[in-house]
């Protein structure tokens, strides 16, 4: 198989997709790997494999490799006797955050007919929005903290009893999120927040609450990995994260019984089935007094979570071969000659 992974993007996770992508040519050992780059501007680029290293993109040295276009069908380079297409069977979108995240990448390729394992546009667009993501869990039966939502020019008043933890409604890997205790504390968080986002989420913050990460795809089977309980902190913040991401060994699955597994493997599936055919997700849990919460739905988790699959790169072969296809649509006229032949009589 040949295998384009796409990364970086217009994002305030931008360094962190870099970070993936760097991680996710030590997980590949048999698949043939082509490195695309999209950098701030969104200008694409070709990076040759042995240039995966950090900084070569804080350098700004990937501005000298080779740019390229989308066609239909393809990202071309632009030579002295014309395009030429990059060959690879199927795109990874591991663009972290706003272009990857937010159904961006997923309209383009879809609308240059390039095959791509990523979660498609409506997929993207709920699980983006924190907000979007509650309403979406909701909907299908799974459980969700308590929230309030707030606008930026909106008053500042609390509905949710301290402690909380406050979130931009659109990024990730922690960015912007802070655990609130007092007032002070809170009308400084919402400065913070509100310096990423238009609107945030607040929750409550329950201490010690037990957490569980699950990450799959649906190829002809349902394709699940094990359940992980990641480090205990007060709050896995962006640093910690960022190093998370660099993940390439398998961790260890969590100590729970089969019932309670079976429960958040369930919910995991309501979430995926059938709006995220053809991505692989990650899916944060909390288990308050027995019952399964949704935390956060991961639509491009880091490192696509690969450390939590015994056979990673397997699936994602199988997944290249499952993924849903948009309808074909037969364009014939008919309705135009129609109407140009009953003009015609009159």
């Amino acid at each position: 198989m040949k295998l384009a992974i796409l990364f970086g993007g217009s994002s305030f996770e931008h360094e962190i997709s870099i970070v993936s992508a760097i991680t996710m040519k030590k997980v590949f050992k048999t698949t043939e790997l082509s490195f695309i780059f999209v950098d701030a501007g969104r200008q694409f680029y070709l990076i040759e494999p042995e240039k995966m290293k950090s900084i070569f993109f804080s350098s700004a040295a990937y501005k000298k490799s080779k740019k390229l276009v989308l066609k239909n069908g393809a990202f071309c380079s632009e030579g002295l006797f014309g395009s030429k297409a990059l060959k690879f069977d199927v795109l990874l979108n591991l663009i972290h955050g706003r272009d990857g995240e937010d159904g961006k990448i997923a309209s383009l390729m879809e609308f240059y007919a390039i095959p791509f394992i990523s979660p498609r546009l409506e997929a993207s667009a709920l699980s983006y929005n924190k907000l979007y993501t509650k309403w979406l869990a909701q909907n299908l039966g799974v459980k969700t903290l308590p929230y309030q939502h707030l606008f930026k020019n909106e008053e500042r008043k609390l509905t949710i009893a301290y402690p909380v933890i406050v979130k931009p409604v659109r990024l990730g890997s922690s960015i912007g999120v802070s655990i609130v205790k007092n007032d002070q504390e809170f009308d400084y968080a919402l400065d913070v927040a509100f310096e990423l986002d238009t609107e945030v989420i607040i929750e409550p913050f329950i201490q010690g609450v037990k957490e569980y990460n699950l990450a799959g795809s649906f190829t002809r089977e349902w394709e699940l990995s094990i359940i992980e309980e990641p480090h205990k902190e007060e709050f896995l913040d962006f640093e910690k994260k960022y190093m998370d991401f660099s993940r390439d060994s398998q961790v260890l699955a969590a100590a729970i019984d089969e019932v309670l597994a079976s429960e958040i493997q369930e919910s995991f599936k309501k979430i995926y089935d059938p709006l995220f055919r053809g991505a692989i997700i990650r899916c944060d849990f909390f288990v308050i007094e027995g019952e399964v919460y949704l935390n956060e739905i991961n639509p491009i988790p880091g490192s696509m979570a690969n450390y939590l699959f015994d056979d990673f790169e397997g699936m994602v072969e199988r997944l290249s071969r499952y993924l849903p296809k948009e309808q074909a649509i037969e364009v014939n006229y008919d309705y135009i000659h129609s109407i140009q032949s009953a003009k015609g009589k009159a």
